[in-house]
């Protein structure tokens, strides 16, 4: 998966169970072998069955294939029940099936979990000994422990660890991979070829450039590699283990002729065995939830998917309790111990914490911030893991350390303003990429506006350090975890972290500092306090100005663009940098006009402390649909309200109408925007304002895209 990236669809383990019906040719060989081609490696052997017959005691020409896949296993290695289950039900389907088996995976097995900084690899590898897979492929965070890493964890295998076209400059693999592995069972070879794409450089901590190593196009090996393994090996069948994800693996089946089966891992997606250009691809989406099952046919005209399913894996599969106490074992009264207590739910989710800010991710940024002193903190929403919620009540180091499983320290950089700036706009996704519009990051000490056109010249605006507008020339101390350390910008700002000087490394782990963090300040109760707002529309600035009068409400016009067919009332609210907000007692649209009213006494208390105000509502649109994560497109209008100013003459203000106090006395508590946008306001209550505080547009309403 992105390192980064939610559901994101982000990691799991992949095993493949080849059911294989051995064909007259085959049945000859009684036995057979695993072969690999790693570098000084002799060849590996494994058991083999024996040949199947048809009813009439005549050897089948044809031969059945069945692949189990399962991929980017990561935090599940540390769910006793959830590791249990998935290995039940590989062993349960393996079981149903009367031909061999051939079990490989595809990558993300070993990092992260809750455990990583307990028992860093071992406990997935001590589980996955247990599945007894014949091969799996390195994903990104297999490497979140170092290149070398991977040979201790490889020695300590019973399995081979492939990555074909990773490749050091004096010509090696990494330690303890192979390029490929040849299992024989029933007379049938099946071929394993372990790729990767490009895009593993930047997702994990190792330095690929710094170590000497390249990553080879992964088209371009697998083809060769499976052509030679079928021209050269006798290789009846050839599966790429590939961490590359759906789209890329679809690339790699239009190029190649010589892959039959790709089980692909990264991008997290439940995509149910389906052919492109005649290769089958599954994957089973990550963390355990499902099992891929995949039928094959082979015979001497080549090989097809006869059927395929996803196989879930819940509370109802059987669970195989060796794996199961593995886990428990590891576990220990570590991570069932309390740091404290939460009185609101923690959103761990991949989702909300990719494209949003979270109550979560404020809290952890929040611990970072008091560990080091530093004036901002930043995290990537990758680095944030579980996809889980904490749900109020008590929280464990356990639950912490499944959100928080890395090996992360903290570093806290010097930087620019600009700079600052420029790190949040580097990780804005626009609404029309595939996961929807994200801000990929949480927040401290910093708050912002990001607009997700991909066309916008501002990503990011209103950008404040601690309540102040964000000075470009200005030097801020800013904590940032270990594995954003290593970003760079070059190609688009022309820095990296490595340039900037270093305030301070907390070799602490993140995880650690937030457990600590949540023990000494218990019981937390951390809000979304709009740290991170996203715009979709920006008005020009309206000058709005606040007359005195003895009417207890104060309304607000505003044109706006006609692309603003009508606004959620309740969602209309007035805020400042420092003060907080206030929602509207009431909002209409009429004639590209939105009115909207609100408490004079509580817009004022706003007034007197900024008259820097913005106003915001969720507006209907075209731009956010069922298939989003967000509901409802974003109006923001920028208000200038003169202090003192007493509006006269047309098209100004003037004092309102003597009605009384409204219905709603007083700025409700604002929680920020919704989860579903809710009803739309109508026109119907529109026909009051003749002797409304109105505010004259001095600068009509446009987009800033």
């Amino acid at each position: 998966m992105v390192s980064d990236n939610a559901l994101r669809v982000a990691g799991t383990l992949t095993v493949l169970l080849l059911v294989v019906t051995a064909s007259p040719a085959a049945a000859a060989a009684a036995g057979g072998a695993a072969t690999s081609d790693a570098p000084g490696d002799g060849d590996a052997v494994a058991a083999a069955g024996s040949a199947t017959v048809a009813p009439d005691g005549n050897e089948t020409n044809a031969t059945t294939l069945t692949v189990l896949a399962y991929n980017d296993v990561q935090t599940a290695a540390s769910d006793p029940g959830r590791m249990g289950r998935l290995v039940g039900v590989v062993n349960e389907r393996r079981a149903a099936h009367d031909n061999p088996t051939v079990v490989v995976g595809g990558g993300d097995e070993v990092s992260p979990s809750s455990l990583s900084p307990i028992s860093q690899w071992r406990v997935p590898v001590d589980v996955l000994n247990v599945m007894e897979p014949d091969a799996e492929v390195v994903g990104n965070h297999d490497l979140d422990y170092g290149f070398d890493a991977v040979g201790n964890y490889s020695e300590e295998s019973a399995f081979p660890w492939l990555a074909a076209n990773v490749v050091h400059e004096d010509g090696s693999s990494i330690p303890g991979t192979s390029n490929y592995t040849i299992v024989e069972r029933d007379g049938v070879r099946v071929g394993v070829v372990g790729l990767v794409d490009d895009a593993i450089k930047s997702k994990t901590a190792v330095d690929f450039d710094e170590r000497g190593y390249r990553v080879a196009d992964f088209a371009r090996v697998g083809d060769r590699i499976a052509t030679t393994l079928k021209t050269e090996k006798d290789v009846d069948v050839v599966v790429a283990a590939a961490h590359i994800g759906v789209p890329e693996s679809e690339e790699l089946a239009r190029e190649s002729d010589a892959i039959d089966v790709i089980v692909t891992g990264d991008d997290e997606v439940a995509y149910a065995p389906q052919t492109t250009s005649g290769t089958t691809i599954v994957e089973a989406q990550a963390r355990g939830a499902f099992v891929g099952e995949v039928n094959l046919t082979v015979s001497d005209d080549g090989v097809s998917l006869a059927s395929g399913r996803l196989v879930a894996v819940d509370e109802n599969s059987s669970v195989n309790e060796t794996a199961k106490a593995i886990v428990e074992d590891a576990r220990g009264e570590q991570l069932e111990r309390v740091a404290g207590r939460t009185t609101v739910p923690l959103d761990s989710t991949f989702a909300s914490n990719y494209h949003d800010e979270t109550a979560w991710g404020n809290l952890v940024t929040d611990a970072f911030r008091a560990e080091t002193g530093a004036a901002v903190a930043v995290t990537n929403a990758g680095g944030i893991r579980g996809n889980f919620v904490m749900e109020p009540g008590t929280v464990t180091y356990g639950d912490v350390y499944t959100s928080l499983p890395f090996g992360n320290y903290l570093v806290t950089k010097e930087m620019t303003g600009e700079q600052l700036r420029e790190l949040l706009a580097s990780q804005v996704v626009p609404r029309t990429s595939n996961y929807g519009a994200e801000a990929k990051l949480q927040v401290s000490g910093v708050s912002y506006e990001f607009v997700p056109d991909e066309n916008s010249s501002q990503p990011v605006q209103d950008v404040r350090v601690n309540g102040e507008a964000l000075r470009e020339d200005a030097t801020y101390n800013v904590t940032i975890n270990s594995y954003m350390a290593g970003w760079g910008f070059e190609d688009r700002y022309g820095w990296s972290f490595s340039d900037l000087p270093t305030t301070s490394v907390d070799q602490s782990l993140y995880g650690s500092v937030v457990a600590e963090y949540v023990n000494e300040t218990t019981p937390v109760s951390p809000a979304d306090t709009n740290r991170i707002r996203r715009v979709d529309l920006h008005v020009g600035e309206t000058t709005v100005p606040v007359p005195p009068g003895r009417s207890d409400e104060l309304t607000v016009r505003v044109d706006v663009p006609a692309s603003v067919s009508s606004v959620n009332a309740s969602t209309v609210d007035v805020q400042n940098a420092t003060t907080g907000s206030v929602s509207a007692t009431s909002a209409t649209m009429r004639d590209g006009v939105l009115v909207a009213t609100f408490d004079r006494a509580a817009f004022e208390t706003l007034v007197a402390s900024s008259s820097d105000l913005d106003l915001y509502a969720h507006y209907d649109g075209s731009l956010y649909g069922a298939d989003n994560y967000f509901r409802a497109a974003i109006l923001n209008v920028d208000l200038d309200v003169p202090p003192g100013h007493q509006a006269d003459g047309p098209g100004k203000a003037s004092g309102g109408d003597e009605r009384g106090p409204p219905s709603h006395a007083g700025p409700p508590a604002h929680a920020g925007p919704p989860a579903h946008a809710g009803p739309s306001a109508d026109d119907d209550d529109d026909d009051e304002d003749e002797d409304a505080v109105l505010a004259p547009v001095t600068s009509r309403a446009v987009a800033v895209y």
